[in-house]
């Protein structure tokens, strides 16, 4: 049976002692079946009293078949973002709560990773999103989100106005506190407790949802997923606006800039046990009956 992914590399939350014992139970499984692990540096030192090296995070991608992520969606949606433009495929086991992205329990890790490093597994292609801020197109470096880019007030207890222009054309202009430009698979984040449809992933499609909008009838709307999204602030609201990408990266936003979202050059490659069932996957974790 063919066997893809030879040089694996391995990245734990960071700063999560709980994510050791699974780390290291790892290693042990993929050393015995021969694979070349290589650790992202500041995993590196959840396995202490080992003399193992350890690469740049912006190494590892570049040199693995493979990227196994072990933590959260969080940590998943960070790595996520550095592996993309490289094409390297990601493998999720879940510490964390929901865990929409990284599907496989540590309990179950050993045997689906038996069957996936001999080439039984499934894969899918999520597209991501990117974020540029700018008085003009190409001004700032894009800035990647595999969930979602939000633009929101942040220092103020009042209310942001902006413009909201898709493909050139205005859609409207609100009062809220913000607005979410999510992916399908950041429908089931963000997105979803603002009010938002669920997506199934393999859409080409950007849900927005307006954040407490003033205006009742300012509902979330589905559009192309190959749409160009321009957000105009109202004059003086610069100076209370963030964007945030994927709930990690926030940018500051200037007085005329234009904040521009669209989908990324690169997908995000997921792998998944074989069978992998995303119904299934809402039932569980939505208290579906």
């Amino acid at each position: 049976m063919n066997q893809p992914f030879q040089r694996i590399g391995l990245i734990g939350k960071h700063g999560d002692p709980t994510v050791k014992a699974t780390t290291r139970r790892l290693w042990d499984f993929l050393s015995r079946r021969g694979h070349e692990v290589l650790l992202e540096e500041a995993t590196c030192k959840l396995l202490e009293g080992r003399p193992l090296p350890g690469i740049p995070e912006i190494d590892l991608p570049s040199n693995s078949d493979l990227v196994i992520v072990v933590g959260g969606d969080g940590t998943l949606l960070h790595a996520a973002r550095v592996l993309a433009d490289q094409d390297t495929p990601i493998l999720g086991i879940n510490l964390g709560r929901l865990g929409f992205l990284a599907d496989i329990s540590p309990e179950e890790m050993l045997p689906h990773l038996d069957a996936i490093l001999a080439g039984d597994y499934d894969e899918e292609r999520r597209f991501m999103l990117q974020a540029s801020i700018g008085e003009d197109k190409g001004s700032s470096d894009a800035i990647p989100a595999f969930n979602d880019v939000v633009v929101h007030k942040w220092n103020i207890a009042r209310m942001i106005e902006f413009e909201t222009y898709i493909n050139g054309k205005l859609v409207n202009d609100q009062r809220s506190d913000g607005l979410i430009i999510s992916t399908p698979t950041g429908s089931t984040a963000y997105a979803l407790s603002g009010g938002g449809p669920l997506l199934m992933p393999s859409l080409n499609a950007l849900v927005l949802v307006p954040i407490c909008p003033h205006t009742l009838s300012n509902r979330p709307i589905v559009v192309d997923g190959d749409s160009e999204v321009e957000i105009h602030l109202a004059q003086g609201h610069a100076e209370h606006v963030r964007v945030t990408c994927d709930g990690q990266a926030t940018l500051p936003v200037v007085e005329g800039d234009i904040i521009r979202i669209r989908k990324a050059k690169h997908p995000v490659r997921l792998i998944h046990p074989r069978g992998h069932d995303h119904y299934n996957l809402l039932r569980a974790k939505l208290g579906w009956g």
